[in-house]
């Protein structure tokens, strides 16, 4: 499914992921250390969810509809939230493993000693770039999610659900984009990064797929 209209935030996000490709093919700034601000990216995307299904739970409703096993029930928004971390880390998890693996930035002998090295790793390039993405992802929400009052009607199960369709394309990507950066192919796998991940973060339109899926479920349900 194709989106046909395009938002603010939107365009303002195309123009966000085209910084890093101008700086690293014009400015000279390393394509790997730019490329871990993608990975650290599902990151903060999982922190922006957490807060938004915090907000809901806390401010509309605390408890919601799961449906499982052709079962409704209400479930209290603390265990959408927890149910969130615990799944969407092991994607987080995966994902940077890979990461840390393959892109030859990374020398700590444990998964720990590797976080702690990020801040070194990324330099200053590297941290202006994650600060401009903590921006971005802070003001989509505030006006995508909080303005204009899609925080009041959101299902708790769609809002959980939200990040996955981006992760999953996102996830591969950046696994296929450690052996490249490992084979010192930066530049160009930078360039292809960018521009797939601008045409599916903006012209697929993954909440209509994710509530097409969620009406299949509901009819095999009903059936």
């Amino acid at each position: 499914m194709f989106k046909r209209k395009l938002t603010i935030s939107e365009f303002l996000l195309v123009a966000v992921n085209l910084i890093p490709l101008y700086a690293v093919w014009f400015q000279g700034w390393d394509a790997a250390k730019i490329f871990l601000v993608y990975c650290l990216e599902t990151v903060l995307i999982g922190i922006f969810n957490v807060i938004k299904m915090a907000a809901v739970t806390i401010f509309i409703k605390p408890r919601d509809d799961w449906k499982s096993n052709g079962r409704n029930s209400k479930v209290y928004g603390l265990f959408f939230i927890l149910f969130f971390i615990v799944h969407y880390g092991l994607f987080v998890f995966v994902q940077t493993s890979f990461f840390f693996g393959l892109s030859g930035l990374f020398h700590g002998n444990t998964y720990l000693d590797t976080i702690k090295n990020i801040p070194q790793i990324l330099g200053n390039e590297g941290q202006l770039m994650l600060l401009i993405f903590v921006a971005f992802y802070m003001l989509q929400t505030v006006t995508d999610f909080f303005a204009n009052g899609q925080y009041r009607t959101i299902d708790m199960g769609k809002l959980m659900f939200q990040p996955y369709g981006r992760i999953f394309i996102q996830q591969f990507v950046v696994i296929i984009g450690s052996i490249f950066l490992g084979l010192g192919a930066g530049k160009i796998f930078m360039l292809i990064f960018v521009l797939v991940k601008i045409y599916f973060e903006i012209f697929i339109n993954f909440e209509a797929m994710l509530k097409k899926q969620n009406i299949k479920q509901i009819k095999e349900v009903g059936n």
